[in-house]
């Protein structure tokens, strides 16, 4: 049982697309498009857990399907993004600064199921010389439970995230 920590980031783009931004994951697998406007760069820089309760134990759910009771076990996690905003030269700090708050208020609005969020910070404006682009430093961080489900006879079913309000 693992969890694809790539599959958060792309929940994050997910979310800030469909909230009227333009994201993208970081590390595309193809080649990086030019944008005509302002872009999110989506990463995952750390990930930290914690216990969530007595010895990792979360409680139970009622699973309809099954009609059984499941218990759960899991740790509370604090997820950093990394959601830093390129623009080309023409767009400028403008552009950057109009991406920010959009995305800030997307973000303060909700998020991607499971997380919910606890800071949001960015840097100063910086021309980048080597991508030829201004440049923005945003980081979220974000809080979830990385959780598991044993069914009875203590067997684990599998590992997700989940935000407090979900357990």
């Amino acid at each position: 049982m693992s969890l694809d920590f790539g599959t958060l980031r792309e929940r994050m783009c997910e979310y800030l697309n469909s909230q009227g931004l333009d994201a993208v994951c970081a590390y595309p697998d193809s080649r990086r498009l030019r944008r005509t406007g302002a872009v999110a760069a989506v990463s995952l820089r750390s990930c930290q857990g914690g216990p969530g309760g007595f010895q990792d134990y979360l409680g139970e759910r009622y699973d309809e399907e099954s009609g059984q009771w499941q218990e759960l076990y899991g740790k509370k996690i604090v997820l950093t993004f990394g959601l830093d905003i390129y623009a080309p030269p023409r767009e400028g700090a403008a552009e950057i600064q109009s991406a920010f708050e959009q995305m800030a208020e997307a973000l303060r609005l909700g998020g991607p199921a499971g997380l919910r969020l606890l800071e949001l910070s960015c840097g100063e404006t910086e021309f980048d010389q080597e991508a030829g682009l201004y440049r923005r430093r945003v980081e979220a961080l974000c809080q979830g439970y990385l959780y598991a489900v044993a069914e009875e006879g203590g067997a684990f079913l599998d590992f997700i995230v989940r935000g407090e309000s979900r357990i």
